[in-house]
Order: structure tokens, then C-alpha cells, then sequence
């Protein structure tokens, strides 16, 4: 783990996290607990939790905690095999990649919601709570599931274009080493 001593803005909340796994927020000049936090994320508030001792940035792994208790406490987000396939990227040269993959999808679903949910207060003049939500999803599934397909589809063909620009990046930057099985660089052009 990387070690980041970082201070941070003004404007961004301080949560001190002691040996004993007490939070402190600096904030209210209380302890907190992970609940706590988890409301500050779905407020969206700023914060940063950090090692009251050393300093270190510690917001991811608090963060990944909260979701360690989601998805033992309820119903899961993520198949086994989906976090398998996630592990498997570790340590692989997709690894970045995919972070940033994963991280622009989950931002174009959100703003798929803030669309949806606009549109909603456009027709109904009032905002669907998390109960509205759920009755409109199970209304409407046939159409969601179609277009969550559509949606990944596309997904799949951004990732696979991104794959094959830097297949030819590679290919393009090693063109004077002979690659096995690949011939002489010469002969490729000549099969194109």
C-alpha cells in the first residue's frame, strides 16, 4: 500500500482514524462509526480519512470496507465470478485500464439516473424517492434490461477498440523487432 501523507482542503472534511478503530471527526469533534461515513458519501460531502498516528491516506480502504459490509449485509452487487474477474486484473498490464473503465461506466450510469430522474421531475413535478425508484424499475424492467444491454454493448465495443489502439500503439512503437509467429515486420504490411 502506498503510503500518502496528504493534507486535506479547507473544505474537506478530516476523519481521524485511531489504533483502537475509532473514528474521530475532526468536523463535529466526535466519533463516528463507518455508518456515519457511509451517509457522508451518499451526501456527497468531501472528507478524507487518514491515520490519526501516521498521517496516511486511509479513505480507500475505509471506503472498500463499506462496501465489504454492503455486500455481506444485503443483496450482493457483485457475482463471485465478477469478483473474481476483478482480482484477475491485479498485477495484469489491463490493470489501469481497467480502473478507468470501470470507473467512466459507473459515471455514465449515474448520469443515466440524474437523466432519468430529471426527466421524472419534468413530468411529475416531484422527485422519486428510493421507493418510487424501486416500483418504477419493476414496472419498467423489460425496457431498462434493453437498454442496460444496449448500453453494454456499447461498453464491450469501447473496451475492445481500446484493446486493439494499443495492440497497434505496441505493434507500431516494436515495429523493427521480429515478434515469433509475427514474421518480419515486412511481411504484415504485405498481408494488410
Amino acid at each position: 500500500m502506498t503510503r500518502q501523507t496528504s493534507t486535506p482542503p479547507s473544505s474537506q472534511r478530516l476523519i481521524k482514524k485511531y489504533p483502537n478503530r475509532r473514528l474521530y471527526d475532526t468536523q463535529s469533534s466526535t466519533y463516528i462509526t463507518l455508518a456515519d461515513i457511509k451517509r457522508l458519501v451518499l451526501d456527497n460531502a468531501a472528507f478524507q480519512v487518514v491515520d490519526a498516528k501516521s498521517g496516511e491516506d486511509l479513505t480507500r480502504s475505509i471506503l472498500l470496507q463499506i462496501i465489504l459490509e454492503e455486500e455481506t449485509g444485503g443483496v450482493p452487487m457483485f457475482s463471485a465470478n465478477a469478483l473474481a474477474q476483478i482480482i484477475r486484473f491485479y498485477g495484469h498490464a489491463m490493470q489501469g485500464v481497467m480502473g478507468t473503465f470501470l470507473e467512466k461506466n459507473i459515471q455514465v450510469l449515474m448520469d443515466i439516473q440524474d437523466r432519468m430522474s430529471e426527466q421524472s421531475q419534468g413530468l411529475y413535478q416531484q422527485h422519486f424517492g428510493p421507493e418510487a425508484w424501486a416500483q418504477l424499475m419493476n414496472v419498467q424492467t423489460p425496457a431498462l434490461q434493453n437498454m442496460m444491454s444496449n448500453y453494454l454493448e456499447q461498453s464491450r465495443s469501447l473496451f475492445v477498440q481500446m484493446q486493439d489502439q494499443m495492440q497497434d500503439q505496441t505493434r507500431n512503437m516494436f515495429a523493427g523487432f521480429p515478434f515469433p509467429g509475427q514474421g518480419s515486420p515486412d511481411e504484415g504490411k504485405k498481408k494488410k
